[in-house]
């Protein structure tokens, strides 16, 4: 992979969702550096990769998105997260937000709506 590319982490339980994210990133300026089923892994693999973004999911089994993202923010304050949620999880989105999330995308996701977030993630926009 070149250099020049954003590097990604994807944190979901979802194989699926794991796969459809990756598919997202084909052809742009985005490329998967790493994968995470949980938010125990997700910290884990963060320290190995150091990816540039990651895109996590809010609720899964085990470690949860928003304590996966507190344990990376703790590690890395510079961190660049962006979570993923379904409609049921607001009250979860606004704790990832103070926590330190970038934005979030409402699943079901648009490729669009993914690559604008973590464009804007990347370049410090939110």
């Amino acid at each position: 992979m070149s250099d020049s590319k954003i590097r990604v982490m994807i944190v979901d339980d979802s194989l699926t969702l794991r796969t459809m994210f990756k598919k997202s990133l084909t052809d742009t300026e985005f490329y998967t550096v790493a994968e995470a089923a949980d938010g125990g892994e997700a910290l884990e693999k963060y320290k190995e990769h150091r990816p540039d973004l990651v895109v996590m999911d809010i609720v899964m089994p085990e470690v949860d998105g928003v304590t996966a993202l507190s344990n990376i923010i703790d590690f890395d304050p510079e961190a660049k997260v962006i979570m993923v949620s379904s409609l049921g999880s607001k009250d979860k989105v606004l704790e990832s937000i103070k926590k330190g999330a970038k934005n979030f995308i409402m699943k079901p996701f648009e490729r669009d709506t993914l690559l604008q977030a973590l464009k804007k993630a990347y370049e410090g926009r939110v």
